[in-house]
C-alpha cells in the first residue's frame, strides 16, 4: 500500500472525492521491510565472482611444499607464473647461462627470498634463500639447523657432500614421489626438496620440485 488512501478499484475509497474510510491498526496490513541489498563484491557480467587480478596471496598460512607453494605449481607454464605473481622484478638480472633454456627469478608479486626457476618454459623449481620468512610444509625455513631438519625426516632424509663447503656443510634430499638416494634423479615426475645446510651448520637455502633441486648452483 502506497500510503494512506488506497486506491478506488479496490472498493474500499469512494471515487467520488469523498472522505477516505478511516482504517483501525487492526485493519492496516503490516509494512512491509524493503530488503535491503547485498553486500557488493567484485562480480562478472555472467554472475560469478571475478577473483582480483594482481594480489599475492597471503603467505604465513602456505607453505613450501614439494609440488608447489601458493598459487604455484611444479610443471606450469611461465605465463601461468606471471600471472599468478608478476614478471621478472629484476629483468635486467641474468639467471641462468642461456636463459632460453634455463632461467631463475623473483617474481614482482612473490614473497621476498622466494626463486622461480624457468626450465624450457615450465615451472621445474621455487627456492627459498636468505631473507625468506616462508617455511616449508614441515614447520622449517631458512636458519634452521641441520640437527632440527634431520630429526624432522627422521631416515627418509638423504644427506650427500656439499660442493663447495666443508662439513658440517652438506645437502639434505627428502623425495616424496618417484626419488630415490644416491643416484642423480631423472624421472621428471619425481617431486622432493633440498636442504642445503651451510658450513655454520645451518639452512641457507632450500629448494622444492622436481629433478632440478639437485642443481648446486642455479641452473647448473
Amino acid at each position: 500500500m502506497r500510503g494512506l488512501v488506497l486506491p478506488c478499484i479496490l472498493g474500499l475509497v469512494a471515487c467520488s472525492g469523498a472522505e477516505p474510510v478511516q482504517q483501525s491498526n487492526e485493519d492496516m496490513p503490516t509494512a512491509q521491510t524493503a530488503p535491503q541489498p547485498a553486500a557488493t563484491s567484485n562480480m562478472s557480467s555472467e554472475g560469478s565472482a571475478s577473483p582480483t587480478r594482481g594480489t599475492a596471496p597471503s603467505s604465513p598460512d602456505q607453505p613450501l611444499a614439494a609440488t608447489g607453494w601458493g598459487p604455484l605449481r611444479i610443471g606450469m607454464s611461465v605465463a601461468e607464473v606471471v600471472a599468478a605473481l608478476g614478471p621478472d622484478s629484476n629483468s635486467g638480472a641474468v639467471g641462468g647461462p642461456d636463459p632460453e633454456a634455463c632461467d631463475q627469478f623473483h617474481p614482482a608479486r612473490a614473497p621476498e627470498g622466494l626463486l622461480v626457476m624457468i626450465e624450457d618454459g615450465k615451472l621445474t623449481r621455487i627456492s627459498l634463500i636468505d631473507g625468506a620468512t616462508l617455511r616449508t610444509d614441515r614447520g622449517l625455513g631458512v636458519g634452521d639447523s641441520k640437527a632440527k631438519v634431520v630429526s624432522t625426516y627422521g631416515a627418509s632424509a638423504d644427506e650427500t657432500p656439499h660442493k663447495y663447503e666443508a662439513a658440517p656443510a652438506v645437502y639434505v634430499t627428502v623425495w616424496k614421489a618417484g626419488g630415490g638416494t644416491g643416484d642423480y634423479v631423472q624421472n621428471a615426475a619425481a617431486r622432493g626438496i633440498v636442504y642445503e645446510i651451510g658450513a655454520n651448520g645451518r639452512v641457507q637455502a632450500i629448494h622444492a620440485g622436481g629433478p632440478s633441486i639437485q642443481y648446486v648452483e642455479g641452473c647448473a
